[in-house]
């Protein structure tokens, strides 16, 4: 066998061990869905829904501006145009928001040769059904890996810049928030 093969097995096994704890800590698989949610729910004070596999979100602001609205929490390795929205044309199936927390951009040409860990870059927060009017208005197929342009994306952020003034952040959250960045390379 290939010492290349060797070295992939040790670092899937060192990776399960990392992966168990997560999974102690948040109570879920360490999956990035299951990650996002425990993070968003400590750092923007959200009620998660009892059960993983609700329909539509993932739970409840609390003590905000934004108090009992729904939310549906994404966690993407990379930043791109691309959102899962619920494909559906009927707004009561949508939650009140998304909450989006990306890595960094993605470059858009082949991700060969490049890793995509999960951490945090860019948080944006999109009312559904603003969303939602926008997407049918351009026509636009909605869904997993749903096609959202950068003014949209851009207008949406909370984090680092505060385009969307829907949900301030406190110091606290950015920096909580920033525990979550990769250091930069010299």
């Amino acid at each position: 066998m290939s010492d290349s093969l060797h070295q992939l097995a040790e670092l899937l096994r060192q990776r399960a061990l990392i992966d168990d704890q997560i999974a102690k800590l948040i109570g879920y698989p360490a999956h990035p869905g299951h990650i996002g949610e425990f993070i968003a729910a400590v750092i923007f004070d959200i009620g998660l829904n009892s059960s993983a596999s609700q329909a539509a979100h993932d739970g409840f602001f609390r003590n905000s501006l934004l108090d009992g609205k729904s939310v549906n929490i994404k966690l993407y390795s990379t930043q791109s145009s691309l959102l899962d929205v619920v494909s559906s044309d009927n707004p009561s199936d949508h939650p009140d928001y998304y909450l989006v927390m990306t890595g960094p951009k993605g470059t858009g040409l082949s991700s060969k040769g490049t890793s995509a860990p999960l951490c945090i870059e860019a948080v944006y927060l999109f009312d559904a059904h603003v969303l939602l009017s926008q997407l049918i208005e351009r026509g636009v197929k909605r869904g997993v890996a749903t096609s959202v342009r950068k003014l949209i994306w851009d207008q949406a952020m909370i984090y680092p810049h505060p385009a969307n003034a829907l949900l301030p952040l406190t110091s606290e959250q950015r920096s909580m928030l920033s525990l979550f960045t990769l250091p930069v390379e010299s």
